[in-house]
């Protein structure tokens, strides 16, 4: 006789779970723990928001936010908060920003390594958002001061700190430069 294992949780059963303070993502049914970011992980978490915030207000092509949940598959679900996540107004619900978790697929991922986190947790995400129609992936390596691009194509960028950061089919008009990231942690 075969064994059932436990029962995969729904996104509707995780926006219910009660807040205990921890960080928690929704992978396949499972309840994923996560580590509260660090300080180097919020500076940069911020100065990336300010930044994408400011040409999206400009240009009016979309919303940017953090660390909202973002529904990127169903049965089993999975429910994943980037920590910097771009929505093109195009692609806006109609009713307008969700309360609860966005039914899409952002179109600009942004995800920054913890030390904690490892290659193969990165790469999970990474797949998640592009299978889910994400247009675009950046992961953020503090330690290296690097930012890696990866898009649905497979192809992958990577950005060192003296480099600028574009991409004209997803932010046009955008340009960043990657040391910008880093000022305010030291080296």
């Amino acid at each position: 006789m075969a064994s059932v294992g436990p029962k995969a949780m729904t996104a509707i059963e995780f926006l219910r779970l009660p807040e205990n303070g921890k960080r928690h993502s929704l992978v396949r049914g499972e309840l994923i723990e996560q580590m509260p970011p660090g300080g180097r992980h919020g500076l940069i978490a911020a100065v990336i928001t300010a930044i994408l915030r400011g040409w999206a207000k400009s240009s009016d092509q979309g919303l940017v936010g953090v660390e909202s949940g973002f529904v990127l598959e169903r049965e089993p679900d999975t429910v994943r908060a980037p920590d910097v996540f771009y929505v093109r107004k195009s692609r806006m619900p109609i009713e307008g920003v969700p309360d609860t978790f966005w039914e899409l697929a952002p179109d600009l991922a942004v995800e920054i390594v913890s030390p904690t986190e490892t290659a193969v947790e990165i790469r999970e995400k990474v797949r998640d958002y592009l299978t889910a129609g994400t247009a675009c992936v950046w992961v953020v390596y503090p330690k290296t001061q690097e930012v890696i691009e990866f898009t649905p194509d497979g192809i992958s960028r990577t950005f060192a700190r003296e480099m600028k950061m574009t991409n004209p089919e997803i932010l046009p008009g955008f340009e960043m430069e990657v040391a910008e990231l880093f000022v305010d942690l030291g080296r």
